[in-house]
């Protein structure tokens, strides 16, 4: 070791030489300082622990309110691009919106019924059957996280039932919903608001009724009674009368059936749901020579 080299005592040992320099602040030069800086440094470190725990509490009451809003602001984006449905390749953009949504939030029931609605849209217009069965299985999950989180509201009801209806139909998702699934959800929909989506949980009960095998339930009078129903309601629901007509001709009614067809045909289409009016536009009009 290099030697200390001090100009009034000569070269010594490095060790010996700061014990004798430590030695004389010590007892000569700073009697105080060490109380001092000693009080200054515990002020310091009760400072910091001060700013940290206030930076923390102000984390936890902040984040939740920026985590909504941003989830806020993804279902906004989504509702734009759902308002271009009819290119999936946006409906697809408008879910993944929402799953963006769902992360920042969790209890978002905005997110929630919406992305189960989203999901049903898909799987009712892809031809990807592998995509059509998972839409309907994501749809389903969305719709009960929506029935959880908001059991009082429609929304999630209605979609969690029309996802049900819609994989009932498909023998590859045979077992995830039953007609009692369906009758159950729309059933609380027509008790929270029988004028829902324009009177829409009555032709998901008609459907219902229509499309089952009379072991199971399936009656076209009873289509009929609860098409009736929901047309009375949402008489501007053109699947409402596209369905009623459908029952009609099940059962003979030719006349009734043309009737709720022109309708279809003569009725000025909602601008939020012009994807849906030509759909049922163009399947009345195949429907007509029938009558």
């Amino acid at each position: 070791m290099k030697p200390y080299y001090s100009n009034r005592l000569g070269p010594r040992p490095a060790i010996t030489a700061a014990r004798e320099i430590g030695s004389v602040a010590s007892n000569t030069l700073v009697p105080n300082t060490r109380n001092t800086w000693r009080k200054a440094y515990y002020l310091m470190i009760g400072v910091m622990i001060c700013v940290a725990t206030s930076c923390n509490s102000n984390r936890n009451v902040e984040d939740p309110a920026n985590d909504k809003q941003l989830a806020a602001g993804y279902v906004v984006q989504a509702d734009q691009l759902y308002a271009q449905r009819d290119d999936l390749m946006r409906l697809r953009q408008g879910i993944v919106m929402l799953r963006q949504a769902v992360t920042a939030d969790p209890g978002s029931y905005d997110a929630a019924w919406r992305l189960a609605k989203f999901n049903y849209y898909l799987a009712t217009h892809t031809e990807d059957h592998q995509e059509r069965d998972a839409a309907f299985r994501q749809g389903i999950d969305a719709g009960k996280t929506a029935v959880e989180l908001q059991n009082g509201k429609p929304d999630g009801h209605f979609w969690l039932g029309a996802n049900y209806g819609g994989s009932a139909q498909v023998s590859t998702l045979a077992g995830l919903a039953t007609v009692d699934d369906i009758k159950r959800e729309m059933a609380t929909v027509l008790q929270l608001d029988p004028g829902y989506q324009s009177g829409s949980a009555y032709m998901v009960l008609g459907m219902l009724y229509l499309e089952a095998p009379a072991l199971l339930g399936g009656s076209p009078e009873m289509a009929i009674s609860e098409l009736e129903k929901g047309v009375k309601i949402g008489d501007a629901n053109a699947f409402l009368h596209l369905h009623l007509a459908e029952a009609y001709l099940k059962v003979g009614r030719k006349a009734d059936a043309r009737k709720q067809l022109q309708a279809i045909i003569d009725m000025k289409p909602d601008k939020d749901y012009l994807p849906e009016y030509k759909e049922a536009v163009n399947d009345a009009r195949q429907l007509l020579p029938k009558t």
